[in-house]
């Protein structure tokens, strides 16, 4: 019995030797699942615990006991506390949560449209933040300490002290009311024109860009100027190649782990951040409808709302777990 213990044991551990990468990607999504069931018991619980009954303020305080009672059957509220939540997580393991409390109509139909317009906006806002930010990292290190890196570096910390709300603010303000460029509120319905589409979220992409692009930028920065006092960063300096070609060859590369994480917490940022920026906006969107649903206390929708952030949330982090393990030369090619 012992030997056979022993064995198993150096098994696995021969195994974690022989395949260290493939070990490091499975505990990561091992431990991604873990997670994932944590929080959904933090949402549940943590909405459970709010003060109020739905049943109460759906009927009004002159409601009699027996309505009160006839709800909270209704919506399954007189069930325990455990039952609930395991039923909740079945359906929404499966894609349904349920019915709202406010409309009586499926949640996961309603999310649906809406998870569309977020993705919609947070899709543009990536793709234009990413390259534009790893481009003005890379810029801030070929001109380190010069007058290019030093306008960079001020305007990336204006950026990061204003908050998102200000930010978008300012530009309904100087490109909606003063000069008219762009419309608002961001209005897009089922249909609607790709470029109409386009027009109608300028501003918020606009907002969410501003928002991200410089903690992307300064962590760039700071992970290309750690490797370029590398050794065979000097070596290709002495050989005469120019500074964006270092930079852009054998720096850059060598610095992706950071890079990757920085950026997928803010890929992360910009599905879960836009709530504030879906408000300030009047933007259809998944933000607005978790805070609608807050304004009428529909809990299932904003359970339903909160797991799917939290979900995005971890899956964007294990993913750039395993990108950066991948990048990690040292894994890939084990001796």
């Amino acid at each position: 019995m012992i030997h056979s213990s022993k064995a198993g044991f150096m098994s696995g551990r021969t195994l974690r030797q022989r395949f260290p990468l493939l070990s490091m990607i499975i505990q990561r999504l091992l431990l991604s699942v873990v997670l994932l069931f944590a929080v959904s018991i933090v949402i549940f619980g943590g909405i459970e615990a709010l003060p109020g009954d739905f049943a109460t303020t759906y009927l009004g305080q002159s409601a009699t006991p027996q309505a009160v009672a006839n709800i909270r059957t209704e919506l399954g509220l007189n069930k325990p506390v455990v039952t609930r939540y395991v039923e909740w997580l079945g359906g929404a393991l499966t894609g349904d949560f349920g019915t709202s409390w406010a409309n009586r109509n499926s949640v996961s139909e309603q999310i649906g449209g809406r998870l569309g317009n977020s993705l919609f906006l947070a899709f543009f806002a990536a793709i234009i933040s990413v390259p534009l930010a790893v481009g003005l990292g890379m810029l801030a290190v070929l001109f380190r300490n010069r007058l290019p890196d030093r306008i960079i570096n001020i305007v990336s910390l204006a950026a990061i002290s204003l908050p998102e709300f200000f930010v978008g603010y300012l530009l309904i303000v100087w490109f909606a009311v003063n000069t008219g460029i762009a419309t608002f509120p961001a209005t897009v319905y089922d249909g609607m024109p790709f470029l109409d589409r386009l027009s109608a979220i300028a501003l918020p992409t606009a907002t969410l860009v501003l928002v991200v692009i410089a903690h992307m930028m300064r962590m760039t920065r700071a992970a290309i100027i750690n490797v370029m006092s590398s050794a065979y960063v000097e070596t290709a300096e002495l050989k005469g190649l120019g500074g964006l070609r270092i930079i852009a060859r054998h720096a850059a590369p060598n610095a992706l782990a950071p890079v990757i994480n920085v950026v997928a917490l803010n890929l992360a940022y910009l599905v879960v951040g836009v709530v504030v920026v879906e408000v300030v906006f009047v933007y259809p969107g998944i933000g607005q409808y978790m805070v609608d649903a807050v304004s009428v206390r529909d809990m299932p929708v904003v359970q339903a709302c909160g797991f799917i952030f939290a979900a995005f949330y971890i899956f964007l982090n294990m993913i750039a777990d395993i990108l950066a393990i991948i990048a990690n030369p040292r894994l890939r090619h084990p001796r």
